[in-house]
């Protein structure tokens, strides 16, 4: 495992371009990792190449796409589905995924272990995360921990934000 590189969850949106530079900055070894979920609003897969030719560095690595479309179909969300956003019943906007951050860190996890990338860079923040379970510290502490012993190995998860 690398100690100075790092895999960023890149979407395309303003927060995983926060933690890009901030990868850039930190390691001297960086690689992307997108997801496409059928989520709705596509405008920020779109604009990942545009991104990361504008980040342009020696330290960029090469950028990684995974078609998951079975996140998008067993979740019935505003993100997913042309509805209306809303607060529900359990006190969640309507644009909760559930498990999407889960799954997203265990997936890069998978591909940080087999490229050699101890760091992996996620953009979500307690402070500022509509509620959403997953975006919670202790979340991503956890997962941390159950990576790790899953994987036999030491990864370092990092939010930024």
């Amino acid at each position: 495992m690398r100690d100075d590189a790092a895999l960023v969850l890149f979407s395309g949106g303003q927060d995983s371009a926060t933690c890009l530079a901030w990868a850039l900055r930190a390691f001297q070894h960086v690689e992307t990792l997108g997801f496409d979920y059928g989520q709705r609003h596509r405008v920020e897969l779109e604009c990942r190449e545009a991104l990361r030719e504008g980040m342009a560095s020696p330290r960029l690595g090469p950028d990684h796409l995974l078609d998951l479309p079975v996140l998008g179909a067993i979740s019935e969300t505003a993100l997913t589905r042309e509805s209306a956003i809303t607060m529900q019943a359990n006190g969640l906007p309507s644009t909760f995924v559930p498990g999407r951050n889960l799954v997203f860190l265990a997936l890069a996890a998978a591909l940080a272990y087999r490229r050699g990338l101890r760091h992996i860079v996620l953009g979500v923040c307690e402070t500022d995360y509509s509620g959403y379970p997953d975006c919670r510290d202790d979340t991503v502490k956890a997962m941390q921990v159950a990576l790790n012993l899953g994987l036999d190995t030491r990864l370092v998860l990092h939010t930024p934000l």
